[in-house]
């Protein structure tokens, strides 16, 4: 089967040229500025479509989809998607792809981090690189609350994701993550998947929600004791938390003051949350 023969519900989408094809014929290429690397290999997209486990008829949100070659393998999997595009060149070809999955695929050209999306959808993207971390950061933080998260990052952000107290890589983005999320890495990706590629390694992070989520004040709370804390990583608890109760905040938990951001885990993080209204 070639790329432009994909199932889609049963049906075939006739008429699309390969990827590379279609944006030869467009006459777009990568813009650094906007953080692209485009992922053209459909069996590489398909992958990311089935370990998102996408339901038949599941409304996902993709963004940054740019020629649609992980859009391809979404509608493919029976999904409707929403797709966020904030560069217009790609909103022809997309528009395209619509016609070929009527009622399947609505394109949005606009930005990512205002739009305002579908709350409780899956998300599924291979996330610019400019704009992966604040969106993922809204995304567990804020109202919208995917059901999940596949996501495409660099390798040394997908690394911070999962990474375990007292490592070199773990800090803000690890314990907001895993405080609210089971967070693990389900694919590795040499650069030269990409067009173009990168300079780097990506990987694809699989986020679940945990069943037992903070209570939003709690999630506040720990955005402010983990920016306090890993803005100052090399000090001690005692001085980079001064200004939310330092050494008394660690007493009520009973954590040494003289610890780092580092060597505090994902747990006494919240726990120290839940404890900051105490003070």
């Amino acid at each position: 089967m070639s790329d432009g023969d994909l199932p889609l519900g049963g049906l075939i989408l006739d008429g699309l040229p390969p990827l590379k094809e279609t944006l030869a014929a467009a006459g777009i290429t990568a813009r650094k500025s906007f953080g692209q690397h485009f992922l053209l290999d459909l069996n590489i997209t398909r992958k990311i479509a089935r370990l998102a486990g996408i339901a038949a008829g599941e409304t996902v949100i993709e963004v940054g989809p740019g020629p649609g070659g992980l859009t391809r393998a979404l509608l493919e999997a029976g999904a409707r998607v929403v797709a966020v595009e904030k560069d217009a060149r790609f909103v022809p070809l997309l528009e395209d792809l619509a016609a070929h999955a009527p009622g399947r695929l609505e394109v949005l050209n606009q930005d990512a981090l205002s739009a305002a999306l579908p709350a409780g959808a899956p998300v599924v993207a291979n996330l610019p690189y400019n704009v992966g971390t604040p969106l993922l950061i809204g995304w567990l933080t804020g109202p919208q609350r995917p059901r999940s998260m596949t996501l495409m990052f660099q390798k040394e952000v997908a690394d911070r994701i999962v990474a375990a107290p007292g490592s070199k890589t773990y800090g803000r983005l690890s314990v907001l993550s895993q405080a609210l999320c089971e967070a693990r890495i389900v694919m590795d990706l040499p650069a030269r998947a990409f067009t173009p590629p990168p300079k780097v390694a990506s990987a694809v992070v699989q986020l679940t929600p945990r069943a037992e989520r903070p209570a939003d004040e709690i999630v506040e709370r720990l955005q402010a004791l983990t920016a306090a804390a890993f803005g100052q990583r090399r000090k001690m608890l005692r001085s980079s938390l001064k200004p939310l109760g330092g050494e008394a905040l660690c007493a009520v938990i009973g954590l040494d003051a003289s610890q780092r951001a580092e060597d505090v885990t994902v747990a006494q993080y919240v726990k120290m949350a839940e404890a900051l209204n105490a003070l």
